[in-house]
């Protein structure tokens, strides 16, 4: 999966990127040409069922779950009046969600672009920038789809019809202000809109950027308040200094964590794991996927040949302790290909190989 950072000039995306990155780069910078030059990193999402699991198994090898950050160039202000440019488009158009950073801290060294510090208001901006990218697009395909039928240009008259009807509620929703990600589409509609880059269906966390002393705001669903700048710190220690930092404050976790983790729901993921002496290890699959989905994210042959998955969970090898105490339980069962796979499952894919 991989999350576009954005948000408006001076609001420190740059450093919650730098934060999960433990890096230290200029990033986002425009560039000669009107080329955007965009960061992208690699961020292992924090699952203590993983390190359990790998002290359980004694592996060679322990591999997380990952997210793809990518640091994209300042949004200005008011751009969705005038269209996003075409290399800022494309950026935001190959993501699978955002992360919008809004600043709520103060520094006078560092002005804000609109002379004082609003969060509310910022949030506003940016969503209200997509919203109108996303308007002026479906107005364009409504219109030529009038002009289609005008001109008799029509060779699918039932998919016309299809399209008229579903663009008309895009126009809808955005012209009462809303997401298009709020907007219930059925599996065909999904299909229609496929090729379609509508930057509001993109799910979207908002991180509330605050200073070191600053008190956290209230948050609501899919809002997180962070210290970016100390959380870029904390990123930057040595493993060993970052936890006696945190140790003497009582944080039992850096909020970058929280965010990492959010970023994984944001997008309606969940993991499975397969574990063994060579590798433990997480997997990504979409909420309601299948075995034989899983067993895709393995390797395509064992979806191919798929027969049977050996599947026992987490937390009940937590609480009995074995494989053994699993089977004699019964908590070590076999399912087929109608089973939907459960975050924490842990599966072992019993398959046919190709050509047998």
């Amino acid at each position: 999966m991989k999350l576009g950072i954005i948000g408006l000039p001076q609001s420190g995306k740059t450093t919650i990127f730098n934060a999960l990155t433990r890096g230290n780069k200029p990033v986002g910078q425009m560039t000669s040409g009107g080329r955007f030059e965009v960061n992208q990193a690699v961020v292992p999402v924090p699952d203590v069922r993983v390190d359990k699991l790998s002290a359980i198994y004694k592996p060679k090898k322990t591999i997380y779950t990952q997210v793809i950050y990518a640091d994209i160039a300042g949004l200005e202000e008011g751009a969705g009046k005038s269209g996003f440019s075409g290399p800022l488009l494309n950026q935001l158009s190959t993501m699978d969600g955002y992360i919008h950073v809004v600043r709520a801290f103060e520094n006078p060294s560092v002005p804000h672009s609109s002379g004082s510090v609003d969060y509310k208001r910022d949030i506003v901006s940016i969503e209200s920038d997509l919203l109108l990218n996303d308007m002026l697009a479906a107005e364009r395909k409504v219109e030529k789809l009038k002009d289609e039928a005008h001109k008799s240009g029509v060779k699918d008259k039932t998919l016309h019809a299809r399209e008229e009807t579903l663009f008309a509620r895009l126009h809808e929703c955005l012209s009462a202000e809303k997401p298009l990600r709020a907007l219930e589409l059925t599996h065909d509609d999904e299909r229609l809109l496929s090729s379609y880059q509508f930057l509001t269906r993109k799910p979207l966390l908002t991180v509330i950027n605050i200073g070191d002393d600053d008190k956290e705001p209230g948050v609501g669903e899919l809002q997180i308040a962070l210290r970016g700048k100390l959380e870029m710190e904390i990123a930057q220690l040595s493993p060993e200094d970052a936890q006696a930092f945190l140790a003497e404050y009582g944080i039992s976790e850096p909020s970058l964590n929280r965010m990492i983790k959010l970023s994984y729901d944001l997008l309606k993921l969940e993991s499975f794991f397969t574990v063994g002496e060579d590798e433990v290890r997480a997997w990504t699959v979409k909420r309601g996927a299948t075995a034989p989905d899983a067993a895709g994210e393995i390797h395509t042959d064992l979806q191919k040949g798929f027969i049977r998955a050996e599947v026992f969970s987490y937390d009940d090898l937590m609480t009995l302790g074995s494989v053994q105490e699993l089977k004699a339980k019964g908590k070590h069962r076999l399912e087929g290909k109608e089973y939907v796979v459960k975050d924490g499952d842990i599966l072992n894919i019993r398959f046919s190989p190709p050509g047998k």
